[in-house]
């Protein structure tokens, strides 16, 4: 580049990806822990979505669900809460801290204020009645260790007070105190997501005392996160970083000063990678394909995705949200999608067939029976359903 800045190609971001998000076969991770750390986040708005991320980069694929549960509900390793543009994720509990001071103290002063303001309007008790159920409720879960929101209304009765949301408008509905108080909780990070009540795939979650962390300054826990998700996932753009992190732009750029991040050259203008981290990248020594679940953080890790993404491959598989579906990938990019049927077989289908020959769809049905083994009985029907989803599995 004429004004010194090195470029980074698609090849070489393709290979980055391939090698720093755990999908090419020898890059692949020992446990979730690893996987979580490589990512920074797993996206846990659909419990199955963490497992399966999981499993497409273990290199022990079999050992999924155990070695993920372990992480979750013994170890705690790795916990799920409230992250990023107000959306649940799972992180390595050592960034509790970080995640919580960088984006979790603005939403939470925001849902706070919202909850004492509808509870007024609906002639509810005030402040004070609150914070005494609210010591009364994290009291009763420090007992439990794990519980439900019904379990803790046994113990603290006044969560079941209802009061009305919204009266009189068209999206006027019921709320209980547990629903809306534990959902604050949450973001304040004073509780998290425990073990679910069914299986890997449930949604219904017991909740759990958050672990303890320290208070972190928010723009030292800013720099700390943006540093981490630059090095596993740079080089990104300004607006790449804005959209994972939901911050505003005035705090993405004071960020990336105080890393001191070096800038680069990227198909979508410029871009950003970590101090010292410009130097070219190889690609893996051998293809390599994946089939990532809906929601997967490679695949929903940035604005500009048109470097892995076909525009053109969106409608199928998308939602109307923007959320992605189910994705088969062949050396750094999307090719297709895939899905399970009621009979547990994963079947997939190309959708961009431009250099994929035998040796893909090869790598592609071997990648299709590694998650069917691993999987096994259990059914996945992911929570934002695309099109290609909904027809592969019909």
């Amino acid at each position: 580049m004429g004004d010194g800045r090195r470029h980074i190609g698609t090849g070489e971001r393709r290979a980055r990806l391939a090698l720093r998000q755990r999908l090419a076969g020898a890059a692949r991770a020992g446990s979730p822990e690893e996987v979580a750390g490589s990512l920074v986040a797993l996206h846990g708005t659909d419990p199955a979505t963490v497992y399966l991320a999981v499993g497409a980069r273990l290199a022990d694929a079999a050992r999924t669900v155990g070695e993920t549960e372990r992480a979750l509900y013994e170890d705690r390793t790795l916990v799920r809460m409230h992250g990023m543009r107000h959306t649940v994720f799972v992180f390595p509990t050592e960034l509790t801290a970080v995640v919580h001071a960088s984006t979790g103290l603005v939403v939470a002063a925001r849902e706070r204020a919202a909850l004492l303001k509808h509870m007024a309007a609906a002639g509810a008790p005030d402040a004070a009645w609150l914070k005494e159920v609210e010591e009364s409720t994290l009291a009763a879960l420090t007992r439990r260790g794990q519980a439900t929101a019904a379990e803790l209304a046994r113990d603290e009765p006044r969560l079941k007070l209802q009061f009305v949301y919204a009266a009189g408008k068209s999206y006027e509905g019921s709320h209980t105190v547990s629903t809306r108080l534990l959902r604050v909780l949450g973001v304040e990070g004073k509780v998290v997501r425990g073990r679910p009540l069914g299986s890997w795939t449930s949604s219904r979650f017991r909740w759990a005392p958050a672990p303890e962390h320290r208070e972190l300054d928010p723009a030292g826990a800013q720099a700390e996160l943006l540093r981490r998700w630059l090095a596993a996932c740079g080089p990104a753009t300004e607006a790449d970083l804005k959209w994972w992190t939901g911050w505003p732009v005035t705090q993405v750029r004071r960020a990336l000063a105080a890393i001191g991040a070096q800038e680069v050259s990227v198909e979508e203008g410029t871009g950003y990678v970590v101090a010292g981290d410009a130097g070219p990248v190889a690609e893996p020594a051998e293809p390599w394909a994946a089939m990532l679940p809906g929601l997967d953080p490679t695949a929903m890790s940035r604005q500009h995705r048109d470097w892995y993404l076909a525009p053109e491959l969106r409608p199928a598989l998308f939602d109307g949200s923007g959320n992605i579906g189910p994705t088969v990938w062949w050396n750094g990019r999307v090719i297709g999608g895939w899905a399970q049927r009621a009979d547990g077989e994963i079947v997939w289908r190309v959708l961009d067939g431009e250099g994929v020959g035998r040796e893909a769809e090869a790598a592609i049905a071997a990648e299709a029976e590694r998650l069917a083994s691993w999987v096994g009985t259990a059914r996945v029907t992911p929570r934002f359903r695309t099109p290609l989803e909904r027809e592969l599995s019909a």
